[in-house]
């Protein structure tokens, strides 16, 4: 019997509560920038103690049903974000989902003032003005003497001593200002934990590197997860560059694991994932197409299944990485390219086109006075390399005015200079605009080619096509990633003056 069930619920499509209170111990459902809330879990148990300085801090646990004090179970320790709660993230999360499929345990612990972490940075600066219903959390002045961090290093250690813990396999993760929470913590404190996860927006630069480019870091490598949602917006008050900022927080803990440049890609529907190696710890990046400022439902089952359900922290501090659930690879077939890069992504490594791909208009001439209509734009690339990537027999003319491709299954294909027909054996029929030459290759459309032969998934953002043979929707901060990688600017040289 499967153990997994979504429980039916009332949904109350009129409420516009941050959190609705009414939520708990029932079986409404609500949605929170576009992602739905499950029924309130059953298991969950509230907890309210003075841990440390006097103040009573309240947190949750989940218990699955399957839990045998006498085995070791990994804990995941899930961090609400901004003006929520730990019954709120367990809700708006699906933890308590996969702690029934695997057996471990769930502690979700309440930011203990106004239901705000205790984040350095995040207020620095801030003008009420931008959000005047904003409760403004100021840190202690020493890290040390951080209640949060420290409520949170309590917290695990009562968990160790009421259940069968497995010290090698804690695990966080934290959305908005509990993924910055997270963030803080995997600095400070990260060599308790195997991986850290945080979905919604990065952690500030000044936060990671000090004025001089130097990495900020106490507690060295993990397991890391960065989802970055590609609507996720900026917060009030703030005015950086979403793509530098991301880039930057993903160099962080690539040096810091020491990550190769070039990861495997694969784009699953809406999320595109990049898999990075590292001599110490793994690095995913999951950039999920038109997705809100939040934590997808299913994110939990995605940290667990690609990444946490393998990893281990040793106990010489060293990260393991086992069979996952999910294998972190790239796309089997996957074919990223761009106009004016004569660089393609393909076989999950950087290949080179004979020349520069071309965005092509197709005009519509009409009337006498010479007027034009572009009836479609579509990126054209070298017949060359897509007799490469479809293992097509090819044959050219001196200058490539003339191409004939064979493909695997003995269709003729040929093509000529200026023409918008292909001839398939004996036949003739019209391709999305007309063959060009350049740097003595012909170009055609590669989406034509992909979706009239092969029936492919072609996405398109940006100027950017993604060719795959399943469903996938490219977006944007992974058409970044990418062009950084056919620019040989994975990792800026202005690097200093990012910061």
């Amino acid at each position: 019997m499967a153990k997994i069930r979504i429980l039916p619920g009332t949904p109350d499509d009129d409420n516009r509560e941050y959190l609705p209170e009414k939520i708990r111990n029932s079986d409404i459902v609500v949605n929170e920038n576009g992602n739905n809330s499950i029924v309130y879990p059953k298991r969950l148990r509230e907890y309210r103690e003075v841990l440390l300085d006097g103040v009573e801090d309240t947190w949750y646990e989940y218990v699955p049903e399957s839990y045998d004090p006498a085995k070791k179970v990994p804990l995941v320790i899930g961090l609400h974000g901004g003006l929520m709660t730990g019954w709120g993230h367990a809700v708006y999360t699906s933890w308590t989902l996969v702690a029934d499929r695997e057996g471990f345990i769930c502690l979700f612990p309440d930011a203990n003032e106004k239901r705000m972490w205790q984040n350095y940075g995040v207020f620095d600066n801030f003008d009420p003005a931008d959000a005047p219903d904003l409760p403004v959390v100021k840190p202690a002045e020493k890290i040390e003497d951080n209640h949060d961090m420290n409520m949170i290093l309590a917290l695990i250690g009562k968990m160790k001593e009421k259940y069968n813990i497995d010290e090698g396999r804690i695990f966080m993760q934290g959305m908005s200002m509990g993924n910055i929470m997270t963030g803080q913590f995997a600095r400070q404190y990260g060599n308790i934990l195997a991986g850290a996860a945080g979905s919604g927006g990065p952690c500030e630069l000044r936060n990671i590197f000090d004025e001089n480019g130097r990495i900020i870091n106490h507690a060295g490598h993990l397991a890391i997860w960065q989802s970055r949602p590609e609507k996720n917006g900026l917060p009030p008050g703030k005015t950086y560059d979403e793509y530098t900022i991301n880039k930057m927080n993903r160099i962080y803990w690539m040096r810091i694991n020491e990550c190769d440049l070039i990861p495997e890609i694969s784009i699953v529907g809406e999320d595109n994932f990049a898999f990075y190696k590292g001599k110490k710890a793994d690095l995913v990046y999951l950039d999920i197409k038109n997705r809100d400022h939040g934590q997808t439902l299913d994110e939990a089952f995605l940290y667990w299944d690609y990444l946490f359900s393998g990893t281990r922290r040793e106990e010489d501090g060293t990260i393991t990485h086992e069979a996952n659930i999910i294998p972190r690879k790239g796309d089997s077939f996957g074919i990223a390219v761009a106009p004016g890069y004569d660089k393609a992504w393909f076989d999950n490594r950087v290949v080179e086109l004979g020349t520069k791909a071309v965005q092509w208009d197709k005009l519509k001439y009409h009337g006498l006075n010479g007027g034009q209509i572009v009836r479609g734009s579509y990126l054209c690339v070298p017949l060359s390399f897509i007799a490469r990537a479809f293992e097509a027999g090819y044959q050219a003319d001196a200058e490539a005015t003339e191409v004939v491709l064979t493909l695997k299954d003995g269709r003729r294909l040929q093509f000529a200079r200026g023409s918008i027909g292909c001839v398939i054996d004996d036949t003739v029929r019209c391709m999305y605009c007309e063959a060009l030459q350049r740097d003595g290759e012909l170009l055609v459309s590669i989406e034509w080619f992909a979706k009239y032969f092969y029936g492919l998934q072609v996405s398109k953002c940006g100027d950017m096509l993604y060719i795959t043979d399943h469903f996938a929707d490219l977006s944007a901060f992974m058409v970044d990633l990418i062009r950084d990688i056919f620019k040989g600017e994975i990792v800026p040289d202005n690097y200093e003056d990012m910061l």
